[in-house]
């Protein structure tokens, strides 16, 4: 049996309850991918980061309950949050390998600055199965890769938005985000823009604060907006907040993360 070191982050907050929360489990070497599924399983959260020491970088890979994924935000945040305050306090740039490339983080203060890859989209044909399912008609459907974006006139649309989840299961895509501009967003500060993630095909019926989404939603607001720096917030039940940069290829994203839980697991 071995123990190791479990942590639990809330992401994208700078207060407990909040955000997203994420596990997180430092490794001095990899784990078979089987045990690691496991652990992310029992942990049941949106995803369980794992890393691994390579020099002065670190290997990162993210797991949800069912599935590996190729890019988490939350839980890479989470991951920068544990190495700056837990396990090297002090550190302020924190470079991640992952199957997305590298991926830096910066502690400025209290906020962590996330350096991705940008994502761009195209408008498409809605497909078969996604309106009925989302249960309300957006004003217009976009691609991103394996993500499909529903674009909804109001913040209210998308606050109200109850979707069929065993209808999203059927839809080809690895999740769906909606959003909207921020006027009219819930009680909460004003932002540029809203959204919300649904991801049920990953086991992620509902996912409360979505990084990843955002590499997405940061080059489609700024270029309709016309400005480069956006505040957004994803009204979930849990709630974040992402103050975004659109940088051309690449998207900066910065947040809070708060240490919610620490100790260890056996396996």
């Amino acid at each position: 049996m071995t123990r190791l070191p479990l942590y639990q982050v809330d992401a994208f907050t700078n207060t407990v309850f909040a955000g997203n929360p994420a596990g997180v489990v430092p490794l001095e070497r990899w784990l078979p991918d089987a045990t690691m599924q496991a652990i992310a399983a029992e942990n049941n959260l949106a995803e369980t980061a794992f890393f691994v020491a390579q020099g002065d970088d670190w290997e990162l890979r993210w797991f949800t309950p069912t599935v590996e994924v190729p890019l988490c935000g939350h839980a890479t945040l989470a991951s920068a949050c544990v190495i700056s305050e837990k396990l090297q306090p002090g550190r302020t740039r924190m470079r991640f390998m992952t199957k997305s490339g590298a991926l830096e983080v910066t502690r400025e203060g209290a906020l962590l600055v996330m350096d991705f890859p940008a994502r761009a989209s195209e408008s498409i044909a809605p497909p078969p199965g996604l309106v009925a399912a989302m249960g309300r008609t957006p004003r217009d459907v976009l691609k991103s890769g394996h993500m499909l974006m529903c674009v909804y006139d109001d913040a209210g649309d998308v606050a109200s938005l109850a979707p069929d989840m065993a209808g999203l299961m059927t839809v080809e895509c690895f999740g769906v985000i909606a959003t909207a501009p921020g006027k009219g967003a819930p009680p909460g500060p004003a932002c540029d823009f809203v959204s919300r993630f649904f991801a049920p095909r990953q086991g992620i019926p509902e996912d409360p604060v979505t990084g990843g989404a955002h590499c997405t939603l940061i080059p489609y607001w700024a270029k309709r907006l016309g400005k480069p720096k956006l505040f957004a917030r994803q009204i979930s039940a849990r709630g974040g907040e992402i103050t975004c940069e659109d940088k051309g290829a690449r998207v900066l994203m910065s947040g809070n993360a708060v240490l919610y839980l620490e100790g260890t697991i056996t396996v």
